[in-house]
């Protein structure tokens, strides 16, 4: 073999080196990049033992879930509660919340490992506005059951109007155990602006729960549609991720999908 000949055949045989460990390079970063990790937010008047119907359809379908235990006491110790969850997180999160939840993972969301946003008949203010703004925007259905604060500025919602207004679409037996274990919540949260939109950065999705009495859907419509935010009309109550956890999942997954860089 000439010396033109095997300068030609070295040179081959390095780019196809080279091409071969780009393209496994490549191969790695993407599978790094799919999106296998949920994070789900409780709101007011519960605790996270109402995703576990949403936990068991996501865990089904291959995904990690971690529930946050939000503590209620106000917006910036939720959040810390939120971001401490996602930093033991292995990789990209879908963070998705309920109720006064969004407002939570509105702020949580900024996170570096959140890659998208599911708002689950969930409230989402925008940089310097509150919750209770928007929850001013429509008058409350009569059967709605927030009480007014009390002498220790917590909230609750009422027992008799629990099962009506909160969670209509599930058992008395189930909305009965969810209003024993709803945390204390306090209403300072309600009044807090928030510092930064993650749905101004980061792609969202929005649950609007169709027969919901604690949220009007008109109020969820608007925020969504102000925020650009994909919207799904769920039929059920405010737990809707309750007596439709398949169809919640489903949204869930359609997002960690779309972000997914290999999808």
């Amino acid at each position: 073999m000439n010396t033109q000949n095997l300068k030609s055949k070295i040179k081959s045989s390095l780019l196809a080196t080279v091409i071969t460990l780009s393209a496994t390079g490549l191969a790695t970063d993407v599978q790094a990049q799919t999106v296998k990790n949920v994070v789900l937010v409780h709101g007011a008047f519960a605790d996270g033992s109402g995703f576990k119907g949403l936990y068991t359809e996501l865990t089904k379908k291959g995904y990690h879930v971690t529930v946050v235990q939000n503590p209620l006491t106000s917006l910036e110790d939720d959040v810390a509660a939120t971001n401490a969850v996602l930093d033991k997180q292995d990789g990209p999160v879908i963070l998705a919340g309920h109720s006064w939840g969004g407002s939570v993972i509105t702020e949580a969301g900024n996170h570096a490992k959140v890659a998208g946003l599911v708002y689950i008949a969930a409230l989402q203010p925008d940089k310097g506005e509150t919750t209770l703004q928007w929850l001013q925007t429509a008058p409350p259905a009569p059967e709605n059951g927030v009480l007014p604060v009390d002498e220790k500025g917590i909230v609750y919602y009422s027992k008799e109007k629990f099962h009506a207004g909160f969670a209509a679409d599930i058992s008395k037996e189930e909305a009965d155990f969810m209003y024993a274990s709803q945390g204390a919540f306090h209403a300072k949260g309600f009044v807090t602006p928030l510092t930064q939109a993650a749905w101004r950065t980061k792609p969202a999705y929005g649950i609007v729960a169709t027969e919901d009495k604690s949220i009007a859907p008109e109020i969820e419509r608007n925020m969504y549609k102000r925020s650009n935010t994909q919207i799904t009309e769920i039929k059920g109550s405010h737990v809707v991720f309750m007596s439709q956890p398949k169809k919640v999942a489903a949204v869930i997954i359609a997002l960690a999908e779309k972000v997914s860089t290999n999808k």
